[in-house]
């Protein structure tokens, strides 16, 4: 599995709606439990300017569930979330 490590482009939608963006930083929260994976991913996003990409690749129902939704509630916008292999998740966040 393929882990960044620096700026990655991506693009979000499709036809000529594509807007690229750039993955300003990476957290691999795979072998993390509740609650260190989004105390984590929240210290990942404080660290990072408004409008900025944050990755982040997270395994198992509970993270799953409760990263985006706790990402949603503390104002962020989650830009995909897409399974990679053998059950990770690639999450992708824009820091609001």
């Amino acid at each position: 599995m393929r882990r960044n490590r620096g700026a990655t482009r991506f693009d979000i939608g499709g036809g000529t709606g594509v807007i690229s963006r750039v993955v300003a930083g990476s957290l691999d929260i795979t072998r993390e439990v509740c609650p260190m994976t989004y105390v984590r991913t929240k210290l990942k996003l404080e660290s990072l300017a408004l409008g900025e990409v944050l990755e982040v690749f997270l395994a198992g129902d509970e993270p799953l569930r409760n990263i985006p939704l706790q990402a949603r509630q503390e104002g962020h916008e989650v830009l995909s979330l897409e399974m990679e292999a053998n059950g990770i998740w690639r999450l992708l966040l824009r820091k609001s």
